[in-house]
């Protein structure tokens, strides 16, 4: 079962014009596939001039903790690299959006991308104009996030985001808004040439170099994000000059989640990198599966019920030597631990059994407890087994 690479065979977030990284999106949202289709709902919206057009206005939940979700982007250039997927475009660069604990009331509403990269959604997923989606209404959905805010003082664990592929940053802005909200640095790391766009320093946009590429090597894929998140490690921890509030980092308490191949690299990075203590896996195959001993530390499995099928997630598990989680979640799809299927409700689309909103739920309550128990020390009864409040949510033996 092929699920980080059906991601990249639908649409993941037609809402959000994304076509790739997270599943279903707005086409099928069933059995993953292993081989790209084509299959857009908005291929099928009537397109008539007696029938109004819709118009998306999409907003993602407030964070539940203390403080507001401060954001900034920066952009970094790793000169000791060629891009990996595209070396004639010159040494590897990444737009990376920073999501910190900040002061409420302080800063602007943060847009949810830039106009360039509503634009290539749209086009990759070849949403119709009577979809309603315009790269207006879509760099426009409500993040939580404000730009410039006033930081709170203090030094806060890191955590690296990592989305899944053919996704771009943006889909995990939920939980970065909630891992801020409760005190943690993020860094949302786009994968240039991985998806339909990420606006670079330069202010170019390039479109997916790989998505469909039906021979690319996965584990190739896992291995150049464990280099950028490397990366992105050694600019923040090194002084403040990739980042104005770089000191708000303990360069100590690092960790990384991702969603589907994001989460196959948060394992990849904590083989290649003992700097990160903590790793979560949210419903990503893992490439390639990790061998007893790679991994001595803390690491959260967090995928929809049907992994426990997933023969690399067993293998996974059973070579974990650290403390483990493995959790699955009754009624979720792939796209479940993302913003995919909530702004997707709110575009009037299908959603799977889970309520979207509850997918959102149970991912911020989950991963920010694992790293509240991990890189704070502060223990989370929620991880001691099953929750009443909670469930659709299966501890693993």
């Amino acid at each position: 079962m092929k699920r980080n690479r059906r991601i990249s065979a639908v649409a993941a977030l037609a809402l959000a014009a994304l076509v790739t990284g997270t599943g279903a999106g707005f086409a099928a949202t069933t059995t993953p596939s292993a081989t790209p289709v084509a299959t857009h709902a908005f291929d099928t919206a009537p397109a008539t001039a007696t029938v109004p057009t819709p118009s998306f206005h999409g907003t993602l939940p407030a964070p539940t903790g203390p403080y507001a979700a401060g954001e900034d982007i920066i952009h970094l250039t790793d000169a000791s690299r060629l891009d990996p997927w595209v070396p004639s475009s010159g040494p590897r660069q990444l737009t990376v959006t920073m999501v910190y604990p900040a002061v409420p009331g302080t800063g602007t509403p943060a847009p949810y991308m830039t106009l360039a990269e509503a634009a290539g959604h749209i086009q990759r997923a070849k949403i119709p104009a009577s979809s309603g989606i315009t790269p207006q209404n879509l760099a426009g959905v409500t993040t939580q996030a404000f730009d410039g805010a006033r930081p709170q003082r203090g030094k806060y664990p890191l955590v690296v985001l990592s989305p899944g592929f053919g996704d771009p940053r943006m889909v995990l802005t939920s939980l970065a808004t909630e891992l801020a909200s409760h005190g943690y640095v993020v860094a949302l790391v786009g994968p240039t040439h991985e998806d339909s766009g990420e606006t670079l320093e330069n202010g170019q946009t390039p479109p997916c170099a790989i998505c469909d590429d039906p021979k690319l090597d996965m584990d190739r894929v896992t291995a150049s994000r464990a280099l950028d998140a490397s990366f992105v490690i050694d600019q923040l921890t090194h002084g403040n000059t990739a980042w104005r509030l770089a000191h708000l980092i303990d360069k100590h308490e690092i960790g990384m989640a991702g969603h589907s191949i994001g989460g196959a690299s948060a394992a990849a990075t904590m083989i290649a990198d003992p700097r990160v203590r903590a790793g979560v896996n949210m419903d990503g195959k893992f490439y390639p599966v990790p061998m007893p001993g790679q991994i001595n530390r803390q690491f959260l499995m967090l995928g929809a019920a049907e992994n426990r099928d997933d023969t690399t997630w067993g293998q996974a598990w059973a070579a974990l030597g650290g403390y483990k989680k493995w959790l699955a979640v009754t009624g979720a799809n792939h796209p479940s631990f993302t913003d995919v299927d909530l702004l997707e409700e709110q575009a009037g689309f299908p959603t799977p059994p889970l309520d979207p909103a509850r997918g959102i739920v149970i991912t911020r309550e989950y991963v920010t407890a694992f790293f509240d128990q991990t890189l704070k020390k502060i223990h989370s009864p929620l991880l001691d087994g099953p929750s009443p409040n909670n469930p659709e949510v299966l501890f693993h033996p």
